[in-house]
């Protein structure tokens, strides 16, 4: 048990005073092993582009486009660029300065941050494990890619083992008569993509309660999955730095190929006229602004601890500040451009199908396995576009993905020196995690693995804890650590003090932002369903609070038991 007597350095940063302030000889061979065995990156270009990996994903193809649709259109983009210089931008540049300072995992960074709040970090640690479960959606679209290849794509045909007598083959004809005959069709039967994807892929059972066997081929395309993973972070960041000068440039390539495309696709300015058109009477709806708060948090990956350790493989002078603006505006600015690529494809379905676009677009996977599969299919060289398509969302789940697994390792790392920090042994580690893990997503390639991924989804990483995290994490620099210090810090690494608006985020503007969100949240809090019919049993509800909860709860419960058992006033305590 250890009391900390705040002294200051230079910088006016609380610096912990034992009875020995130099580290011994055998401190020091331990810190510089560590920093051995923990290593840097190679050159800048590996951090933007790991950290870009990281914030530039599925959610940016699928979540913005929809939120965008379904909130007022081009009107969503006042809220979703005020948050984003209130909230996302701050926020990015403290997690990923905290990281750059300490040179420390999310767990870790707290012993010289703020001792209070290193139930911080084990909270963003369970949220990293319920992050991995999104290699479903790699494994998913690897399924899709390679049943591209077949001569005739099963998702455009009715003439399938798994279709029923309710599906139909979408026609495409000009002809108004022929049109509005779809319509009615679509109305009361399903298409051959939905079915596809439901009965095929999925082969959904009736629920939770019903999981079934595993599907074998599923199963095949998640090994090949994590084994991808596993050789791209092996070696730390030696390895993934050099992974991801094609993961993180590959998927632009593929979005400027689709975006082309996409806007020479009739009535494709139908579908961005709708992606754009300004309902400003939205805006006087609360959630429309909690909505666009929470796709901040999704989009810029803040409060799950990744860029604090991204950071953390930085030199201490690198220039965190400016590269802050950079990534954020990339990864906007990637969002914003994913938004005409999806509308225009929903603009070209309308059109042949002679719907509104509102009538063919869905959030999440939907819009991913079954919208554009299907749009793909009505399009001249289909295979080539749905190749194009699948490629691309693979390799966006790549980077997200990886960077979850390695930032928790490295956190993991970072806890245990002595343990982890020796040769082979980062390695060993990395292929335990993949295997157990291997193993334990074989759940969600069953029948009802469909519910379970959704309920992960939904509760596991949910609003309430982004909120909460960010909300504990403002605090704790205000309470702690102090934010003009932080600001004298960054001011010292960088070169540049922040504008006192920061501070002002920090302090104020985000946790009274993050408390009114999470008021609202819960308020309106629903419970969730699939596909609009199925409901979920109490227990799994309940199994879905909890996991929320045990991310959330593990941040006051720690700083209460730390409080409780450690000598001196709050202030020196925290």
């Amino acid at each position: 048990m250890y009391r900390y007597f705040f002294s200051s350095d230079p910088l006016g940063f609380p610096v912990p005073c034992l009875q020995q302030q130099k580290m011994n000889r055998d401190e020091r061979r331990e810190a510089l092993q560590k920093q051995e065995h923990r290593g840097q990156w190679a050159s800048k270009t590996e951090y933007v582009l790991v950290t870009a990996g990281n914030v530039v994903g599925l959610g940016n193809l699928w979540r913005f486009p929809y939120l965008c649709y379904k909130n007022g259109g081009g009107a969503f983009l006042v809220p979703y660029g005020l948050l984003t210089i209130l909230c996302g931008i701050p926020l990015f540049l403290l997690e990923s300065s905290y990281g750059q300072y300490t040179q420390e995992g999310f767990i870790t960074c707290w012993r010289k941050l703020c001792p209070l709040a290193k139930g911080f970090g084990y909270g963003n640690l369970v949220i990293r494990l319920y992050d991995f479960t999104y290699i479903i959606v790699q494994t998913w679209a690897l399924f899709y890619l390679v049943f591209s290849f077949r001569s005739q794509l099963p998702w455009a045909s009715c003439q399938n083992t798994w279709n029923t007598a309710d599906c139909v083959e979408l026609q495409i004809s000009d002809s108004p008569s022929t049109n509005m005959t779809n319509q009615t069709i679509l109305t009361n039967r399903t298409t051959a993509a939905i079915e596809f994807w439901e009965r095929r892929v999925l082969a959904m059972s009736g629920g939770i309660e019903d999981l079934g066997t595993v599907s074998w081929e599923l199963a095949l395309c998640l090994l090949v999955c994590w084994m991808f993973c596993y050789f791209s972070i092996f070696k730390g960041v030696r390895s993934s730095g050099k992974v991801v000068y094609f993961t993180a440039t590959f998927p632009y390539v593929m979005l400027l190929i689709l975006l082309i495309r996409g806007l020479t696709l009739p009535g494709a300015w139908k579908g961005i006229y709708f992606y754009l058109y300004p309902d400003l009477t939205r805006l006087a709806n609360l959630k429309v602004w909690v909505e666009a708060g929470s796709q901040i948090c999704f989009s810029f990956s803040v409060t799950t601890g990744g860029l604090i350790v991204l950071s953390s493989y930085n030199k201490y002078n690198n220039d965190c500040y400016r590269d802050c603006f950079w990534i954020c505006l990339l990864n906007s600015g990637t969002s914003f451009v994913a938004g005409f690529v999806v509308f225009s494809v929903l603009g070209f379905m309308a059109e042949k199908q002679g719907v509104s676009v509102d009538t063919v677009t869905e959030s999440g996977p939907g819009l991913a396995f079954i919208a554009y599969p299907q749009a793909a299919a009505m399009m001249p060289l289909s295979h080539l576009w749905t190749v194009c398509f699948f490629l691309m969302l693979i390799v966006l789940a790549v980077d997200t993905h990886f960077v979850s697994v390695e930032t928790f390792l490295t956190s993991i790392s970072d806890l245990f020196p002595k343990l982890f920090y020796k040769p082979r042994r980062h390695e060993m580690f990395a292929l335990i995690i993949c295997i157990i893990f291997f193993f334990i997503h074989l759940v969600l390639v069953t029948k009802g693995g469909i519910y379970i991924f959704q309920l992960i989804d939904h509760y596991g990483s949910t609003r309430a804890c982004h909120y909460i995290m960010a909300l504990c994490e403002c605090l704790a620099l205000t309470c702690g650590l102090g934010a003009d210090r932080f600001m004298n810090i960054i001011e010292d690494m960088t070169g540049h003090r922040p504008p006192v608006y920061f501070k002002l985020c920090w302090k104020y503007i985000i946790p009274v932002l993050s408390l009114i969100s999470l008021i609202v949240y819960l308020v309106d809090y629903k419970h969730i369903k699939i596909n609009d019919w199925y409901i979920y049993p109490d227990w799994a509800y309940a199994l879905g609070w909890t996991m929320t909860l045990s991310s959330v709860l593990i941040v006051p419960l720690f700083a209460a038991v730390q409080m409780c058992l450690t000598p001196g006033t709050f202030r020196q305590v925290g």
